[in-house]
């Protein structure tokens, strides 16, 4: 408004101008600024020249509609192309035949293509709605819970019951939608015992008919040891000699251990000579006690004629103690009450104490940053004393994997080597005289190998003693 308005002024002022419009005598005066308060609001825009403000704004508007953004941030790059001029016929053809895909005329976008084609590079507005979820805090912690699990490698339970649930689904629709005159379907016996059933696998197993997985816990062996223990080279009909004397050797230390067991027992039941009655200690038990008796009674007799005067003056004294336990007993029924004063000292001393402990802990704190050194050594002491606990510990459980556990009131009693003397040894299979048992072998075996307990022959007792009776018979013939 204000350049028309300008233009219109000085158009006015040239010499033999003439107006149309009747008003032409008050023209310079019309077209004088108005003078108008602009302290009041609802003056503003309605005597405001905003005109260049639009301007500019349109103008911003248009270069991000037909350039995507503003000239002035763009590089130069996007603004400037290099003219090279004209290239050869040749280039031009080769570009031609590569870029023809059919013969005639080039392809071009038809007319209505380019008609409602998008030329408008300002993205649209995005719509806040559509993308509000209900809860989505919510949903945004319980994903970033989620990813922290995948990271450590945990599977949700929710996820592990939905795998477990299309495996379910997945294979009881593959039972149920197999057609009968598939020809890969398997052979289906109709002789056969077992019935082919497509029913639920929860159904089958809580009605029996089909079998619970068995626990991998249970397929795991009691014991590393085999089943059947190869003896020693020493234990052949004809061995080695080298190998013979190793097994004698092994026997011998058995012995010697038993020996040493049973000589422990003997030696701490044994009884000590020194320890046994003779005739002058039993006549000592037998008159103690006689002699002592008459010493005694004299000395009983000197302590009660020195007891006699103080009992005297205790009575004399005794009324005066009765009022002064009297009067204590009254202080501590009658006892006043605390002032106001006293509590006040009560607590103002209780909170000094406390804040004299907190200062002490303050200070027993800031004391522990000069020992960090030490509590670092002593912590990789530590450390390394629980990892070598731990190397020992897997060490013994390993070592007990080949050792016989107990498992009733009876320990593993090993069986005796089954060994030949050197004078016992035969040189043909025939002449060889056989050792132990197969059976008591076995027997062994499965008490070291920890699948039964060890066992004991029961022991026959009789319930009712033996009644012998006479009969007429025997009395006839004797």
């Amino acid at each position: 408004m204000a350049p028309s308005r300008r233009l219109k002024r000085v158009v006015a002022s040239q010499p033999g101008f003439l107006s149309l419009k009747s008003s032409d005598l008050t023209g310079e005066v019309s077209s004088r600024r108005k003078r108008v308060n602009k302290n009041k609001k609802k003056n503003w825009n309605k005597h405001s020249d905003i005109n260049d403000v639009e301007d500019f704004l349109e103008d911003i508007r248009h270069q991000e509609r037909t350039t995507g953004g503003l000239l002035a941030d763009k590089s130069d790059d996007n603004l400037f192309f290099l003219d090279v001029g004209q290239q050869p016929k040749d280039h031009k053809a080769s570009e031609q035949v590569q870029g023809k895909k059919r013969k005639g005329k080039s392809q071009r976008p038809l007319r209505i293509d380019l008609i409602l084609q998008h030329d408008s590079l300002v993205p649209p507005i995005k719509d806040v709605l559509s993308y509000q979820q209900p809860n989505a805090k919510k949903l945004r912690g319980h994903a970033k819970r989620l990813e922290q699990l995948a990271a450590k490698g945990v599977v949700p339970r929710t996820q592990r019951m939905l795998l477990n649930r299309q495996t379910l689904n997945t294979t009881a629709k593959k039972a149920a939608t197999e057609a009968n005159n598939n020809p890969k379907r398997d052979y289906y016996d109709i002789w056969g015992q077992e019935s082919k059933s497509s029913a639920d696998p929860w159904y089958l197993q809580q009605t029996g008919k089909k079998l619970v997985k068995r626990p991998e816990e249970l397929n795991k062996k009691p014991s590393v040891l085999p089943a059947v223990e190869v003896i020693a080279p020493g234990g052949s009909y004809n061995p080695d000699f080298f190998s013979h004397q190793a097994l004698l050797q092994e026997a011998h230390d058995v012995e010697v251990k038993k020996r040493k067991a049973e000589s422990k027992i003997e030696r701490q039941l044994a009884v000590n000579k020194e320890d046994r009655a003779t005739e002058e200690t039993i006549f000592q038990e037998q008159v103690e006690g006689l002699v002592e008796e008459e010493e005694e009674k004299e000395v009983a007799a000197v302590e009660e004629e020195e007891q006699v005067a103080p009992v005297e003056e205790e009575e004399q004294v005794a009324p005066v103690k009765e009022e002064e336990q009297e009067c204590v007993g009254g202080a501590i029924t009658l006892a006043e009450k605390k002032t106001e004063k006293q509590r006040k000292r009560e607590k103002a001393e209780k909170i000094k104490e406390q804040l004299r402990v907190a200062e002490k802990n303050q200070k027993s704190k800031q004391q522990q940053l000069f020992q960090l050194r030490s509590i670092k050594t002593a912590i990789k002491k530590r450390e390394k004393k629980t990892a070598a606990r731990q190397k020992q510990r897997k060490a013994k459980m390993e070592a007990q994997k080949a050792q016989p556990r107990r498992l009733g009131k009876l320990k593993f009693q090993p069986e005796d080597l089954e060994i030949k003397l050197s004078d016992e040894l035969t040189s043909t299979l025939r002449q060889l005289k056989p050792e132990g048992s197969i059976l008591k072998d076995r027997f062994k075996s499965l008490q070291k190998r920890n699948l039964i307990e060890p066992r004991e022959r029961a022991k026959f007792k009789r319930r009712y003693k033996l009644k012998y009776v006479e009969k007429r018979a025997f009395r006839a013939i004797t």
